[in-house]
């Protein structure tokens, strides 16, 4: 069992009702939050849901309005940011341009007072955890993006903090090398066993990284849960809509049965079924909502539970997968994904197609908010 699923379980970071005002403007708006030891959890986000003053007030950088934050037991709310056994490291690494790859990570180290022989011994460790020990030598401007990245990751590793915050450690990377050094980081963290906690605005970083991610909105925590759960069980229109694209069909609940709900939709002109252990009253305002990926696409008739019909306007081919917009008779538009399975470069479905589109009960989730 995980750890936040354990009723006995002591969480390694707490923070109670943490207010943090600017004049009127609450940036951050009475956030509660267990994270748990050896948890890379993430905290995500748009610009300005107060993700990043959130981080900083865990370094502390910025001093909450109210509330408290507990760190293994220890109530740290108003310690300075030299007293925390806390690490940052920046979004943009702020490396000495003017010292070596060594020179850099060891630069904490000596700050500290640590004896020559020590500081030698953890920074080969450091960097041999990177995978850097032969560039040891180097200056930042003779250094990849990514191994810049590396370096100021074991600047942060060779103080041994008990926690490690990252704003946005992996912004100034090309797609590419991103995708690589997110699996890196997620071996460096398993190996060292440091809690991280990542701040980033990318919704496909945080599924990849995390163990449990919160989706923060207006400086408060709209949800809190696994990748999958976040995904597949969104609680609100708002984490739907942010995590991934999304389907949105308004209606009225018109039958509640154990187990699955029957939904009428004006707009569609018919009911939805959607498979549900909520139970919900009959007249109740709902969003039935699928994710694109879940809907079949097909030139005839399909037999599913929810099906309805319209033309192919618009056709994405990104490689792995086609999107499809598709023009339902009343004028609205539903997006369908479908992975391209068959080599071959003849679609199935293309344009001005006349399509049918359908789902299976559990393919759909029914929001309330």
């Amino acid at each position: 069992m995980t750890k936040w699923r354990k009723p006995d379980e002591v969480p390694f970071l707490r923070l109670e009702g943490v207010v943090k005002r600017f004049g009127d403007f609450a940036a951050v708006d009475g956030v509660s939050l267990d994270i748990y030891r050896k948890e890379l959890f993430c905290l995500l986000g748009g610009s300005g849901c107060g993700k990043t003053t959130l981080l900083r007030m865990l370094a502390g950088f910025e001093q909450p309005t109210a509330g408290r934050i507990y760190l293994d037991g220890a109530d740290i709310t108003e310690a300075p940011p030299y007293e925390r056994p806390i690490n940052m490291m920046f979004q943009s690494y702020a490396l000495f341009p003017h010292m070596s790859v060594e020179s850099n990570v060891a630069f904490g180290l000596k700050q500290d007072g640590v004896a020559r022989v020590e500081i030698r011994r953890r920074v080969a460790e450091a960097l041999e955890l990177v995978q850097l020990g032969p560039l040891a030598k180097r200056r930042p401007h003779q250094l990849s993006g990514g191994q810049r990245q590396r370096v100021a990751l074991a600047r942060c590793l060779v103080k041994r903090p008990k926690l490690l915050l990252l704003d946005e450690p992996l912004a100034a990377l090309d797609k590419k090398l991103r995708e690589h050094t997110q699996f890196e980081l997620m071996n460096i963290q398993e190996e060292v066993g440091i809690t991280f906690i990542v701040v980033t605005h990318d919704q496909e970083e945080a599924m990849s990284l995390s163990t449990r991610i919160a989706v923060m909105d207006r400086g408060q925590i709209a949800q809190v849960g696994t990748p999958t759960e976040i995904y597949e069980y969104p609680k609100s229109r708002f984490t739907a809509n942010f995590i991934g694209s999304i389907n949105f069909f308004d209606g009225k609940v018109a039958r509640s049965e154990e187990g699955e709900l029957t939904v009428t939709v004006p707009d569609l002109g018919r009911d939805l079924h959607v498979r549900s252990t909520r139970q919900l009253a009959i007249g109740s305002d709902v969003s039935v909502a699928v994710r694109p990926e879940k809907i079949v696409i097909s030139r005839d008739p399909l037999d599913l539970p929810n099906s309805v019909r319209g033309k192919v306007r618009d056709l994405g081919y990104l490689g792995s997968v086609s999107v499809y917009r598709v023009e339902l008779e009343n004028g609205a538009l539903i997006k369908v994904s479908a992975a391209n399975t068959r080599h071959s470069a003849e679609r199935e479905v293309d344009w001005d197609d006349e399509v049918y589109l359908g789902w299976r009960a559990t393919s759909a989730v029914v929001l309330t908010e």
